[in-house]
Order: structure tokens, then sequence, then C-alpha cells
């Protein structure tokens, strides 16, 4: 009995440190870098990921594992441990639809993805994974409803952050929506409202923003901006009579991802292709350079059909976008954007994981884009390195 008592002390013992010393390791890794390393020789590659499905977004663990999440039955990964040169098998993560929102918590390591059970409103499962995205486990969560008392939905948002700024610090938050009164008909369009939610305890319990300002909304970006404020990037299905139909909203939150300030149309931005009002899900990520607001978003750049995937850089946290690069001329859809990690092989790498006969994911570096084209919004910094 004795000998069975000390045993389980020790292993109590072994895991503990175990976990004490992972959630070090993550924390402890920088965050960001001088701009010099996202700088250098242009360079664009692209490779095929998934053969058939839909729905992706891509993340970059605090070991710089580039994920690719996708699926619109079942939720699948795929990993690149060289920084995106290759890839490994598919991995199943759950049965369901792709709720977007994958989300590494940069405290812990661990990688949060989200499924529902199909098309929502639909029953929600939150899967965990502790090591850098090999196994995957159903969590036990508990999210709470919005001032309105309705619940979020998941699908389909782009990836979550963990905070790096401020009081909030190491809160993760994830964009999110509201069906209204149901996703169909088209006549419902006007009841959406997109919002997000936010953890403070490492994704077991989260809460719920007051909603956007406008309706019509869903399918959501945030960024973190150097000085901690939240920018928020939304799709919209509908706009009100007088508002660009076919242009993003934009708003800036001040307060952890709780409430968000008055929307304003991004009038450099697409939507999607320029033939319908509907929209069409984007990227966004904030370059990992100290001191800077360097913000990339991805989406169509086309007159008509969802194809002509391009990317926009801003130099001033989302005020201006003064340049944009071609990335893929063919199909391209739904999007998403991340980018790599200081000290590992990702460092100065930005991933585009898109839907193209399958997906996609391309990854260049800031001065690829550079080479790109003027949009007259703005103009690049005369000081950035080229």
């Amino acid at each position: 009995m004795t000998h069975r008592r000390n045993l389980f002390f020790l292993t109590t013992v072994f895991v503990t440190c175990l976990t004490h010393a992972r959630t070090l390791n993550a924390a402890e890794k920088p965050l960001e870098v001088d701009l010099q390393a996202f700088v250098g020789k242009p360079q664009l590659e692209t490779v095929q990921v998934f053969e058939v499905g839909r729905f992706p977004n891509v993340a970059v663990t605090v070991n710089g594992t580039v994920l690719a999440t996708f699926g619109a039955k079942q939720v699948r990964v795929k990993r690149s441990e060289d920084g995106g040169k290759t890839w490994g098998d598919e991995i199943s993560i759950g049965e369901g639809i792709h709720g977007g929102g994958t989300t590494v918590d940069e405290s812990t390591g661990d990688i949060l993805a989200f499924v529902e059970d199909n098309h929502p409103p639909a029953p929600l499962s939150v899967y965990r994974s502790k090591d850098d995205g090999k196994t995957w486990n159903a969590d036990k969560v508990t999210i709470h409803p919005d001032s309105k008392g309705k619940m979020p939905a998941m699908h389909m948002n782009e990836h979550g952050i963990t905070l790096r700024h401020g009081k909030h610090k190491g809160r993760l938050i994830r964009p999110s929506r509201n069906y209204g009164k149901g996703n169909r008909p088209e006549s419902l369009f006007p009841t959406h409202y997109t919002n997000a939610m936010f953890s403070d305890d490492g994704g077991k319990t989260w809460q719920t923003s007051e909603p956007f300002s406008e309706k019509g909304t869903g399918e959501a970006c945030v960024a973190e901006l150097s000085d901690g404020r939240i920018y928020y990037n939304s799709r919209r299905h509908w706009a009100p009579e007088g508002k660009s139909p076919m242009r993003r909203w934009v708003a800036i939150g001040d307060d952890g991802g709780a409430t968000w300030g008055e929307a304003s149309i991004c009038e450099v931005l697409p939507d999607g292709p320029q033939d319908t009002t509907y929209g069409c899900m984007g990227g966004l990520v904030r370059l990992p350079v100290a001191g800077k607001d360097i913000l990339i978003y991805s989406n169509c750049d086309s007159p008509k059909g969802r194809n002509h995937g391009t990317v926009w850089a801003s130099f001033d946290g989302g005020r201006t976008w003064p340049i944009k690069r071609l990335v893929h001329e063919g199909r391209f859809a739904y999007s998403s954007l991340n980018a790599g990690r200081p000290g590992t092989p990702t460092e100065g790498w930005i991933y585009l994981h898109f839907e193209s006969e399958g997906s996609s994911v391309a990854r260049f570096n800031l001065s690829w884009i550079l080479g790109g084209q003027a949009t007259g919004d703005g103009t690049i910094p005369e000081d950035l390195p080229r």
C-alpha cells in the first residue's frame, strides 16, 4: 500500500511539473519581432492542402507548427512542422461543420477548435489539443449568452487570438455571430448580427460581447493593435439604404472585446465579388512586429465571381490600405490569414489558407506584397525596409 501511495505521489508530481513546464515554455516564448523578419527577398509559394471540403482557418502554434483546419462535414487538420513547405496526413478533429475561430492559447500552448453539428444555429462541440494539433479531445465548456439573452453561433469566422496587452492580457477572443430570426430566407438577413466571445480561463468559460452596431453582419475577423485596442472587420449579408453593400464593416473595441464602437464602411476593402451584395468571408492578421500595426486582409478582388484572391496591407492599424497584390487568379472563396512565430521555421512568413477546388495554403513575406499595386488609399511608410 505504501509503495502504491508513493508511486501515486511521484506520478502526480511528475505530471504537475510537466504541465507547469509546458505553461512556462509557452508563456515565455517571444511573441513579436523586428520588422526585418518579414522583409528581404520577395517570396511566394503555394501548395494544395485539402482536395475536398470547405471552410478554412489557419493557425500557428507557439512552437511554430502551422495548422490548416478545414471541413463542411468532418473537420480535419493538416500540420506542417517545417514552416509550410510540407504537410502531414489529415487528422480528424470532429464530425460536423467548421465553426472557424481556431485559437492558439499563447499562455499554455493549447489549441481550440470549434465544430457545430450542422449549419447553425446548431449544437456546438469545442475540441482541445495539447500536443501541437496531433490529437484532439472534446472539451467541456460553458458559454454565456449576450445581453439580449442570445447564444452565439460559430460558423464561419476567422481564427481567434490571445490578447497581449493591457489588463486583459492572456484573454482568448474569437469572432462569433447571431442568426437572429433564422439563417434563411434572405429576408431574415437584417436580423443577423456579428459579435465575439472571450475567455479569461483558457477557454473553459466564455462570455459573449455586446452585438456589433450594424445588422445584417456575420463572419468576422479580429486583430489586437499594439495599444491593446481590437480592430473588428466583418462581412455583411445585407446593408441599410445609403450604405455600401459591397464593402466591409469595421469598428474598434477598447475594452478587451466586450463592446464595439460605432461601425463604419471601409471603402477600400471589397466584401467578395462586386456583382453581389452577399459578401464573402475574408482573412485578417496583424503581423507580430513590435510597436507596429501592420494588418493584412484577404478576399476576392473581382468584378464578378469568387476568384482573384488578393491581399491588402495596412501600416496604420486599418485606417488606410495603400497596397494590394494578387495571390491566386483562379477560384478563390473563403480565406484565412495568420503570421509566423519568432524563433521558429515560420518566422517572417504570412500564411493564407483559401478555398480553391479543395483548399491551398500560400505563404509569402511582406516584401512580396510591397511589389503589388497601389490602391490610392494612403501611402507606404518611407522608412519601411524593402
